[in-house]
């Protein structure tokens, strides 16, 4: 498809870009409506292009909109396609497209989709539409799900049918990550984009806090955005995995194993190379504060970690709350005692598993958060620690962490 371009002027300006008269006055309802969307609103660069039918954006924050099209609708419902086009960037629609292998034969079907995981949240928000806006109870499908459950639905659907999907309204490859052939080069770098992003998330939490509402999946959106929610198991793995091969690589030289070339040497004993095979300690927070299936959960992802690297029978685990209990040689899990139940300090827990012998090189420290820390991490010995809980404090930063939630 090709259209007369008309380059976008500043936006907002007074009549609006090539013909689109109608977009300051949008620009104006959807900010009203929705105020904590202005800085994607006023920050998405818009064009008129003659002859598409509609109005698209693509990946750049660039909106391409036909002046005839626009013309018919009234502010609100141009101001509408507006906050619809802008979270088709804001939920990066193109580049899930992408990353779920989209291709041009199942564009039809994702964009529906991902109009359905839009407009679920804005339309009983107020947002005005033209024309007949897609929802999830259009194709039998439950509000609040994401843009991938809801393509496979429709997916599904067309095979059971056997028919062609429904005429649909070009969103753009902004929404399905497929270039149109009136996409202009250029757009927002995309660190810039990033930011815009940010602060609409940031905006919205703003709202949220103060005396507006907002949407729940716009609120979980925005809560995704500026602390995702990411995989504790790889991240644990990763962790652990690191701290033993940094300690399982050290090479020394040690005279309990003469060297093999001390033959070639009369009268001189020569040390071999030794690469210690690291023990390691897990110090369980066992205050009344802590969740039991959370911690178990943990420790049993220890167990199988330290298992797949062969290391589960040199583990030993201490309980703490406000004092550490006698360390557990333990080849499962389910030999754990976690006694406890008081306050919390897992300074006694850490020091505890330093005064081991053979003294451990690692220990794993599970703990919700509200205990003391060392000031200084133990001399020798390294310390990750799995934080447990959607809102454990941080860890002191002389420690690796990880954020096991609750949720996972």
């Amino acid at each position: 498809m090709t259209g007369e371009r008309a380059e976008h002027g500043v936006p907002g300006a007074p009549g609006g870009p090539g013909g689109l008269d109608g977009l300051p006055a949008a620009r104006l309802w959807a900010a009203a409506r929705f105020p904590y969307l202005a800085s994607g609103l006023f920050g998405v660069q818009v064009t008129a292009v003659s002859g598409t039918g509609g109005v698209s954006v693509d990946a750049g924050w660039r909106l391409y909109a036909d002046p005839a099209v626009a013309a018919g609708w009234t502010p609100a419902e141009l101001g509408g396609v507006l906050v619809h086009h802008v979270w088709h960037l804001l939920r990066q629609h193109s580049e899930r497209a992408l990353a779920a292998g989209i291709t041009a034969a199942d564009a039809t079907a994702w964009i529906r989709a991902a109009d359905a995981e839009i407009n679920d949240d804005l339309i009983p928000a107020g947002l005005e539409l033209p024309g007949d806006p897609v929802l999830p109870r259009d194709f039998g499908a439950l509000d609040g799900k994401l843009a991938e459950e809801y393509y496979a639905l429709l997916r599904q659907a067309r095979r059971a049918a056997g028919s062609q999907p429904t005429p649909w309204q070009d969103c753009g490859s902004g929404a399905d990550g497929m270039p149109r052939v009136f996409d202009a080069p250029g757009g927002l770098d995309p660190w810039l984009a990033d930011l815009l992003v940010r602060q609409v998330a940031q905006d919205i939490l703003r709202h949220a806090n103060g005396i507006g509402t907002v949407p729940a999946g716009l609120l979980r959106w925005a809560r995704e955005v500026l602390a995702p929610t990411v995989d504790w198991r790889r991240l644990l793995a990763a962790e652990l995995r690191r701290a033993v091969a940094d300690i399982a690589g050290v090479v020394d030289y040690s005279y309990m194993r003469p060297s093999r070339r001390a033959a070639a040497v009369s009268g001189i004993v020569l040390p071999a190379l030794r690469r210690p095979v690291p023990e390691l300690a897990v110090v369980c927070d066992t205050s009344g504060s802590m969740t039991e299936d959370l911690l178990a959960m943990a420790l049993a992802e220890v167990e199988g970690l330290l298992r797949a690297l062969g290391l589960a029978r040199r583990l030993r685990v201490l309980a703490c709350d406000a004092a550490a209990a006698p360390a557990q040689r333990i080849s499962s899990a389910r030999q754990v005692e976690l006694t406890g139940g008081g306050g919390t300090n897992m300074s006694a827990g850490i020091a505890a598993a330093y005064g081991l012998r053979p003294r451990p090189a690692l220990a794993v420290v599970l703990t919700d958060g509200y205990t003391p820390w060392p000031a200084a991490a133990p001399k020798g010995m390294r310390v990750v620690v799995g934080l447990l809980g959607d809102n454990a404090p941080d860890a002191p930063g002389w420690a690796r962490s990880v954020r096991v939630t609750q949720s996972a």
